[in-house]
């Protein structure tokens, strides 16, 4: 390439990613999800638009898998592990017995209103079954809402991923004559657990291996942090597991473990992760055929209709009704059911294949994806106060960052005091560090000093806490405790029903 063409390129990528940059705050402010606006900036730039050409389907489907794989680590790394075990059975069972019931339903009505074959109608309904975990995690994780009903969409969409590749691939493939019900089950399963295995064996021995390492630089954690997600991700892969699914479930183990540097890791993967929805959605829309678009909406109409209003509330009814899930909870659940980035990618499976009518089935999903995002996106919040599934922000959380020091076998422990936290006013003395745990110095208004056990913490201040390894997690615990309490969150967490 010839260095002028190589700086045309980087000078339009650098554009592209300061225009979805800001198209996040225009988005946020019209009550949109940025993936549509990044889905604009693709069509503007290609062939309809600048002129760009992109139709290598393949390709896409390859970069959009790398792509999916680091937003679902993200969204596994900042999933707290407590909010999610409660609802893993039904996130589970939504995730596979869900999928099927959603693809039964959405390919029936197809059939009966589209003039199409079985083998399509199947294909429409298993692309468009799967929820997007990009799309559920930037929406969701903008709004207030509980976080059990949050954790439930969120892990569902990082769970049903696999089941619905897995259903596409065989579907689209020569074993479509020749595979049956029990085989797609049983390859599916296999595949989910081994995928869960990996990551969860995986992310273990990494965290390990760096709360043992002292780097040279701080900045080589959260790199090393996401190598070993993506080590999940292609172990799994080898041995014939879900590389989506052991990549979530990697993030998921790292991201509830006493990591070095936490915080600093935590900007590192969510910086990735909207780098990653940036090229995947720009990517999507460029291969977008804009002149075909139009053709397909009625189409996409009704199976995104017939997906959204029939078959997803059918779905979440039949899996979570035995876990006597609250039927407000559950019209919130069918209705935060999002599409994004996931059906498209997964539309390009037909095309990459040469599958009669593909070009058709990718128009019909990028049309139902745009259409009823528009729909969806702007009206969940207002659905989900109707149902009840709001709830108030906490201001008192305090973040914790360690970083271990191996020549001394110590961990430095920072936070600082959030204006609302109860930390503030609370002598040093009564925090109530367990021994050997020290709080070594302060800085406040940019004054760094050794605090006295009677200094008294104050909103803006920053502190640093050094101990030996083995107190870390019990130190970062009375921290939240008191930040919430105050100084007698002891007293108060053993109150019967009273949780810090």
């Amino acid at each position: 390439m010839d260095p002028g063409d190589l700086n045309v390129v980087l000078g339009v990528g650098a554009l592209v990613v300061l225009a979805a940059a800001a198209a996040v705050r225009v988005a946020s402010h019209a009550g949109l999800p940025s993936l549509l606006l990044y889905l604009g900036i693709g069509l503007a730039l290609g062939e309809s638009g600048l002129g760009l050409r992109f139709e290598d389907a393949e390709l896409t489907q390859v970069l959009g898998n790398l792509a999916l794989a680091v937003i679902l680590a993200d969204g596994g790394f900042t999933t707290r592990w407590a909010t999610v075990r409660p609802v893993a059975p039904m996130a589970a069972v939504l995730a596979t017995v869900g999928v099927f019931i959603s693809v039964a339903v959405t390919t029936g009505l197809v059939l009966l209103v589209l003039d199409v074959d079985l083998r399509t109608a199947i294909v429409l309904g298993a692309v468009a079954s799967s929820t997007d975990a990009a799309a559920v995690f930037s929406v969701l994780r903008s709004m207030p809402v509980r976080g059990r009903l949050r954790s439930l969409v969120e892990a569902e969409s990082g769970f049903n991923d696999p089941p619905v590749i897995i259903l596409v691939s065989v579907v689209t493939s020569d074993a479509w004559d020749r595979a049956g019900v029990w085989a797609i089950a049983g390859q599916i399963g296999y595949q989910l657990v081994v995928g869960i295995l990996v990551g969860i064996g995986v992310a273990r021995a990494g965290v390990w291996l760096l709360a043992r390492s002292a780097l040279p630089a701080s900045g080589l954690y959260p790199l090393a942090t996401l190598a070993i997600a993506f080590l999940a991700f292609a172990g799994s892969g080898l041995v014939g597991g879900s590389p989506i699914m052991a990549i979530y479930v990697a993030g998921l183990v790292l991201g509830n473990s006493e990591l070095p540097h936490r915080t600093s890791t935590a900007g590192f993967v969510e910086a990735m992760a909207w780098l990653a929805q940036i090229g995947l959605f720009v990517m999507l829309g460029v291969l977008a055929s804009p002149g075909r678009l139009l053709e397909a909406l009625p189409t996409a109409i009704v199976v995104g209709g017939a997906l959204t209003l029939v078959a997803r509330p059918v779905s979440v009814l039949a899996c979570l009704t035995p876990f006597r899930v609250p039927w407000r909870d559950q019209v919130f659940i069918s209705w935060a059911g999002l599409r994004g980035a996931v059906p498209i990618v997964l539309a390009t499976i037909p095309m990459s294949v040469g599958l009669p009518g593909a070009e058709r089935i990718f128009d019909v999903v990028f049309l139902l994806v745009v259409v009823f995002t528009l729909l969806q996106g702007p009206t969940l919040p207002w659905v989900a106060r109707g149902t009840g599934a709001t709830a108030a922000e906490n201001p008192r959380a305090v973040e914790l960052e360690s970083a271990p020091m191996e020549a001394i076998g110590a961990t430095m422990l920072q936070f600082t005091v959030a204006p609302q936290s109860r930390l503030a006013g609370v002598e040093v003395a009564e925090l109530r560090l367990p021994p050997g745990a020290v709080l070594t110095l302060l800085l406040r208004d940019g004054e760094l000093f050794v605090p006295t056990p009677s200094t008294a913490l104050r909103a803006g201040d920053h502190a640093l806490v050094a101990t030996d390894h083995a107190h870390v997690g019990e130190i970062e615990e009375r921290l939240r405790l008191v930040s919430q309490e105050g100084r007698l969150a002891g007293w108060y967490a053993a109150l019967p029903g009273r949780r810090g």
